[in-house]
C-alpha cells in the first residue's frame, strides 16, 4: 500500500473514543494528519479554527448533532471560499439515511465494522477529487483578480498620461471649445464613469469592435470586455447597441429616450 503525505488534514468525528483512536492511528500510519473529535460541537470548533482540514470522516448517529447536520454546519462555515469532502460512517444500513446524506453533499459512506483498506482507498479518491475542486476555485479567483488588476493598471496609466501631458499639448489635442461641446453632449448618466470607462464607452459609440478598442487603447480584449460590462452596469443599459445609440451625436432624440430609462 502506498503511503501518502497529503498537506490537508482529516477531521475524524465519532462519539466512541476507541473508534476515533483506531481510525486516527491507521490513517496517520498511512501518511495522513488527523484531528480527533468525540462530539459534533468539538468538530465544529476544530474545523472553524483549522483551515487545513479538507477531509471529514464522521459517524452518522451522534448526540447533539448527527453526522448529516454536522456536515451541513461545516458547509455553512466553509461557504464558497473553502472546499472539503465528507465521508459518513454508519452502524445501520438505513437506505433513507444514506440517501439523505448523499443529498446533503456527503461524498461517500461506509458501514461499520469498517474495512480500513477500503476506507483508505475511498479517502484517497476524495482527496484527489478535492484537489481538483480546489484548483478550479483558485483559478477562478485568480482570473477574477487579474482582470480587476489589469483594469486598475490601465486606469493608472491613463491617469499618469494625463498628468504628464503639458497644458499646451492638451490644448492642441482637445481644444477647450471641442472639449466643452463633447462634455455638454454627453448624457449626465455617463459622468459617473472613470476616464478609461468613458474612453471605452465613446469608442463603442463609434461602432468599434472590442478588438479595435483594444488596439486603440493599448489594452487586451478581455479588459475591454470588462470595461464594457462595467459601463453597461453603471449606466443601466442592456447591451452595447443601446450604449452606442445613447452616445451617437446624430441620434439625439433617440439618445434622450434611451437614457431616460
Amino acid at each position: 500500500m502506498n503511503k501518502l503525505t497529503p498537506q490537508m488534514k482529516v477531521l475524524v468525528v465519532d462519539d466512541h473514543p476507541l473508534i476515533v483512536e483506531e481510525l486516527c492511528e491507521f490513517l496517520e500510519s498511512s501518511g495522513y494528519r488527523c484531528v480527533p473529535c468525540h462530539s459534533s460541537p468539538q468538530a465544529v470548533a476544530r474545523f472553524r479554527e483549522d483551515v487545513e482540514i479538507g477531509l471529514v470522516l464522521c459517524d452518522l448517529h451522534m448526540p447533539d448533532m448527527d453526522g448529516i447536520e454536522l456536515v451541513q454546519e461545516l458547509q455553512r462555515i466553509a461557504g464558497k471560499q473553502r472546499a472539503f469532502e465528507a465521508i459518513m460512517l454508519t452502524g445501520r444500513a438505513d437506505k433513507q439515511d444514506v440517501i439523505k446524506a448523499l443529498r446533503a453533499g456527503i461524498a461517500d459512506y461506509y458501514q461499520k465494522p469498517i474495512n480500513l483498506d477500503e476506507l483508505l482507498e475511498g479517502l484517497q479518491r476524495q482527496e484527489t477529487a478535492l484537489r481538483e475542486r480546489q484548483k478550479g476555485v483558485e483559478l477562478g479567483q485568480l482570473n477574477q483578480k487579474l482582470q480587476f488588476l489589469s483594469a486598475s493598471i490601465d486606469d493608472l496609466y491613463h491617469d499618469l498620461d494625463k498628468v504628464r501631458s503639458s497644458p499646451q499639448q492638451a490644448g492642441r489635442d482637445a481644444p477647450d471649445d471641442l472639449a466643452d461641446a463633447d462634455s455638454s453632449e454627453m448624457p449626465a448618466i455617463f459622468k459617473q464613469l472613470s476616464p478609461r470607462q468613458l474612453d471605452v464607452a465613446r469608442l463603442v459609440g463609434k461602432g468599434q469592435t472590442n478588438y479595435q478598442i483594444a488596439c486603440e487603447l493599448g489594452i487586451t480584449e478581455n479588459t475591454v470586455k470588462l470595461y464594457v460590462s462595467q459601463v453597461l452596469r453603471l449606466t443601466h443599459m442592456h447591451n452595447r447597441t443601446q450604449l452606442a445609440l445613447a452616445l451617437s451625436p446624430s441620434n439625439s432624440a433617440i439618445r434622450q429616450r434611451v437614457t431616460a430609462h
